[in-house]
């Protein structure tokens, strides 16, 4: 996903660059949808990265450490 946004950028830069602003707004557009797709399943996949590390934290503790001293 994050190639086609590079690529829709490169279309953009190019067609701006020859004077084509109807495609270049088109694929900017494109671009950024296609960026914004990326970074969001990005950060789900952090997100979800952290929330696995802490319940295997957790399971691997011994009971004894559960226990506060009162």
């Amino acid at each position: 996903m994050l190639k086609y946004a590079l690529i829709f950028l490169v279309i953009s830069l190019l067609a701006g660059a020859i004077g084509f602003t109807g495609i270049s707004n088109v694929a900017r557009r494109i671009s950024l949808v296609l960026f914004g797709l990326f970074f969001l399943g990005f950060l789900l996949l952090i997100g979800f990265a952290l929330l696995v590390d802490r319940a295997i934290e957790s399971s691997l503790l011994p009971a004894a450490t559960l226990i506060l001293p009162s």
